[in-house]
């Protein structure tokens, strides 16, 4: 995508009805909300490409999405952060133990996973009220594992969404063995969603917003199911890949490391000290953070979204109805137009080094615009 762009520019027809924006006013002109116009609604293709399944706060339409964002807002907040803050630490406390006893005698360790053995137990906490047991067991869950098999499978429903015709035909041939582990996978997750229900304690987690609303937002115990899942996907792989990222980058960048590693030691006497508000007080480390969501961003595809049937203006454009747009992150944030040496690691960049002052840093939206963007930026 990035030699298409470099070649063509900041528009690309990559399929009939289909665009791709490489620019940073796109990001307000795809998913920001414009007072008096359409919103550009997300495809159903790519978002619910299939219909029986219940709708969540992803796919939902607008204004059952701004009631599930209200309440599930709270989670999200200062106050529920920072009482969420112990349940994190302990986690983070069992993987630093996990990584110790594995690293003994020189053994190596595959980080990627014991990072996501960590994200999934948090989140699987905070969604379901219950971890999944990996970093205790050292292995994913069967859960987990079902929600990987599920990724895969959900390209080629995507896929299949293009072909209506000759859809339900395929689906009908999916392996009798497949059908059978995701009816498992729904029933382990109805079983603790109904676990979560029966708790009557109060608690700051990120699904007790809607389980308080749940009757006068009707909410079913399957569209529970259905937003506590896409806590967890969006939540914990993501956050995994953020970690595997940034180790990789400071490991194979020696002085970025040495400046980061002296930021932490001057500013933390012991390991109580560090937390989610002194963490967050630490600019170099906030710059590596950055700098590897723009190197290495967790969904470096497009997320599709469908001009409304009068067409809608992007970058200057006119672009005609049903129309399908999108921002390709990974092609935008590796544009020299856009970031001074964008295929190397720079943390400076972010810290108003005079070497990078022609950067476009406001192109840098991980976490995309707009009413929809990403609840859990925080």
């Amino acid at each position: 995508m990035l030699e298409l762009h470099k070649h063509y520019g900041d528009i690309v027809r990559i399929a009939p009805d289909e665009l791709a924006f490489s620019h940073p006013d796109a990001w307000k002109d795809i998913m920001g909300h414009k007072k008096g116009e359409h919103e550009l609604s997300k495809a159903a293709w790519f978002y619910q490409p299939i219909e029986e399944l219940p709708r969540h706060i992803v796919n939902e339409e607008r204004e059952e999405h701004g009631r599930l964002r209200r309440q599930m807002a709270h989670g999200f907040s200062e106050k529920s952060m920072r009482s969420q803050e112990p349940l994190i630490r302990s986690y983070v406390n069992l993987l630093i133990q996990r990584l110790r006893e594995r690293s003994r005698d020189e053994n190596s360790v595959i980080i990627s996973d014991w990072y996501n053995y960590t994200t999934f137990d948090i989140i699987g906490d905070l969604a379901f009220g219950e971890p999944f047991g990996s970093l205790e067991g050292s292995n994913y869950d069967a859960w987990i594992k079902s929600i990987f098999q599920s990724g895969q499978l959900g390209t080629i429903i995507q896929t299949l969404a293009f072909y209506p015709s000759i859809k339900k035909v395929l689906l009908s041939l999916v392996p009798k063995s497949m059908r059978n582990a995701q009816e498992q996978h729904n029933r382990l997750t109805k079983a603790k969603m109904l676990r979560r229900m029966e708790r009557t304690e109060g608690r700051d987690d990120l699904i007790e917003g809607l389980l308080k609303k749940k009757d006068e937002l009707n909410l079913t115990v399957e569209k529970l199911i259905a937003n506590a899942e896409i806590l967890i996907i969006g939540g914990s792989e993501t956050t995994a890949s953020l970690l595997s990222g940034v180790t990789y980058l400071l490991l194979t960048n020696e002085a970025t490391y040495g400046k980061l590693k002296k930021e932490i030691r001057n500013a933390f006497q012991s390991q109580e000290e560090i937390d989610l508000i002194s963490v967050a007080r630490l600019p170099y480390l906030q710059a590596c953070l950055e700098e590897r969501l723009r190197m290495y961003p967790p969904i470096a595809n497009g997320l599709p979204r469908v001009c409304p049937p009068g067409g809608a203006t992007i970058i200057g454009n006119m672009i005609p109805g049903n129309t399908y747009v999108s921002i390709h992150q990974w092609a935008l944030y590796r544009r020299e137009e856009y970031f001074k040496e964008a295929n190397i690691y720079h943390p400076e960049r972010f810290l108003g080094h005079p070497d990078f002052t022609d950067d476009r840093r406001e192109v840098l939206q991980p976490f995309h615009v707009g009413p929809r963007n990403c609840l859990g930026r925080k």
